[in-house]
């Protein structure tokens, strides 16, 4: 029997960006196929009483310098030339990520990725603002108009929300999670791992 396997992401978060691009590495190594899970980071951090690593590491001497070493390592392993931190971060994520249930539920979800991901995190977009939001969707080929309308339905609000709490209740308390039968990995720096459990029996 294949396993689930799930990838909780939210755009807010470089790390998912970052681990979302190594993820078809993984698929093609061991030919399984990641679930992605729209979630929203802020109601994560709510929930758990987490803060942004950001936020956490003032006043910690070194600690901030270090993750953005890791960054680079990361960058550098997965050859990933084209990131640079978004210039308006913190954006608040709460439209992109309806969106992103929304290109779901209607079959769009891997080119709504791709086409978000980079704006957030390629080309430093503001993406929180409607009408950027619009011009980077048609840019990539997906009628923004249609999913800017979508992400005012009732049923697309309530699956975001849904999926959020339902990370909470599994143990997640920041971005990027991933299971793999229901066992719980955190970080793009546990991807080892969850490739090792996607290959054990």
């Amino acid at each position: 029997m294949s396993k689930r396997i799930e990838f909780l992401f939210d755009f807010g978060s470089p790390n998912a960006y970052l681990a979302g691009k190594a993820l078809p590495a993984i698929e093609q190594r061991t030919g399984a196929k990641f679930d992605y899970v729209p979630v929203l980071l802020g109601g994560i951090f709510k929930a758990t009483g987490n803060v942004s690593p950001v936020i956490a590491n003032q006043g910690i001497k070194n600690k901030g310098e270090y993750q953005f070493l890791e960054i680079e390592r990361f960058i550098k392993k997965h050859g990933l030339t084209k990131f640079q931190f978004n210039s308006h971060f913190p954006v608040n994520t709460l439209q992109i990520m309806r969106g992103a249930i929304a290109a779901q539920l209607d079959g769009l979800l891997p080119k709504y990725f791709e086409v978000v991901a980079a704006a957030m995190w390629e080309q430093s977009l503001k993406m929180d603002d409607p009408d950027v939001i619009k011009a980077a969707l048609d840019a990539g080929g997906i009628d923004g108009a249609h999913i800017l309308a979508r992400i005012q339905e009732a049923d697309v609000k309530a699956k975001l929300i849904a999926n959020t709490e339902d990370a909470v209740n599994r143990g997640a308390f920041g971005i990027p999670t991933f299971f793999v039968d229901g066992e719980i990995y955190f970080g793009k720096d546990r991807l080892r791992e969850v490739e090792e459990a996607i290959v054990g029996s």
